[in-house]
């Protein structure tokens, strides 16, 4: 049942007032007015802080790649176990920061960075399999205010309200993604050209970086069509390549095991990331942008190791719900500013959490609590 959402709230910058909340009876979800007050609050201070620096993303990447795979060349040929360990863990953190940058890849407007959707498809989508349109056309219906939380989104799952044994899952499927990937590529592409029920079945299901299972995604169009077939094209002929040099030899089995290995630990850094970058607690109806801003994540500093296992701005995942349009670089000063200017009782407070352990912990209680 939908419950009235459409109730505002004032709020003064320097008084307290807290959030309307309307309980739902069952799973104890609540409907959340928005506030108005912070939302506006949020625009104003943040005004400056729209326009991207080209320097930064270029800088940022083309480090974190250079990082990554130099360490993933150090791992797959080193004699030293030590070596390999922490050359395998450099590699893993400077890959996944390189490729979160898909993030930003699906938010920004690309004349504003030029050619580096390009570059990024270059130097991490293609050779990692994912390509940017597994993300473009797909993130943004996840920020449509009438989809978020619903069964039409596509990063969205009540995890907060579903079986105990669901995190586990959630966490080690993720695994098997760099085998999904070369079978989506380098078997599933070529296949489908010969068969447009399976390439519909391609295009539905395996072409989007979603975690709801019952997301279908549209085909493309247009220019988006033929950039998709071009990404599409480069990674099918990357992953075949993979899979012919190490049959024959070309690629020593230890490098391509290694190679794996690497991929699916930053896959499953990238999973634990998504199941706390959300408090999952909404039962399929629409909400509000404050609701959903507070049923989202923020781990700001003090707190050091978020910026390892959430990077290129992922810290801020609630304030980003609120600012989308904000560069990554810009966040931290955005939450310092909005930090400061809203009284210690505002909802952008509450949404602030201290470190991963208390977020997975605070999911799993929730998941025991609807569970008995």
């Amino acid at each position: 049942m939908n419950m009235p959402m459409d109730t505002s709230l004032s709020l003064t910058r320097g008084t307290a007032a807290p959030v309307p909340a309307t309980p739902v009876a069952g799973a104890g979800v609540v409907r959340i007015a928005d506030d108005k007050a912070m939302l506006r609050a949020a625009a104003d201070l943040t005004r400056d802080l729209v326009k991207p620096r080209p320097s930064v993303y270029w800088g940022d990447l083309i480090a974190s790649v250079a990082l990554g795979y130099g360490a993933l060349v150090v791992a797959a040929t080193s004699g030293s176990t030590a070596v390999v360990v922490v050359a395998a863990i450099v590699s893993v953190l400077g890959l996944y920061r390189g490729l979160s940058f898909i993030h930003e890849v699906s938010h920004m407007k690309h004349a504003s960075v030029p050619n580096f959707r390009l570059g990024w498809n270059i130097l991490v989508g293609v050779p990692m399999m994912t390509p940017s349109f597994m993300y473009e056309g797909v993130h943004n219906l996840h920020h449509a205010k009438t989809r978020y939380g619903t069964v039409e989104d596509p990063e969205y799952l009540p995890l907060a309200l579903m079986k105990p044994w669901t995190l586990p899952l959630f966490i080690v499927v993720s695994a098997l993604a760099p085998i999904a990937l070369l079978i989506r590529f380098a078997i599933l592409s070529p296949l489908s050209l010969l068969s447009p029920k399976l390439r519909t079945m391609v295009v539905e299901r395996y072409s989007a970086l979603a975690i709801n299972p019952q997301f279908r995604r549209r085909a493309p169009e247009g220019e988006a069509k033929a950039y998709w077939n071009r990404l599409e094209v480069a990674a099918s002929l990357w992953a075949i390549t993979l899979i012919a040099i190490t049959v024959t030899g070309v690629l020593p089995l230890r490098a391509f095991l290694t190679i794996l290995g690497v991929a699916s630990a930053f896959a499953v850094l990238n999973q634990v990331r998504t199941l706390v970058a959300h408090l999952w607690e909404n039962d399929g109806e629409p909400m509000t942008v404050t609701a959903q801003y507070l049923d989202t994540v923020n781990v700001p500093p003090p707190a050091l190791l978020p910026a390892l296992w959430a990077p290129v701005g992922l810290r801020y995942h609630a304030l980003h719900h609120l600012l989308p349009g904000l560069p990554y670089h810009a966040l931290g000063e955005a939450h310092r500013r909005i930090s400061a200017e809203l009284d210690a009782m505002s909802p952008y407070h509450k949404a602030s959490y201290p470190g991963l352990p208390g977020l997975v912990s605070k999911i799993r209680s929730e998941e025991r609590r609807v569970g008995k």
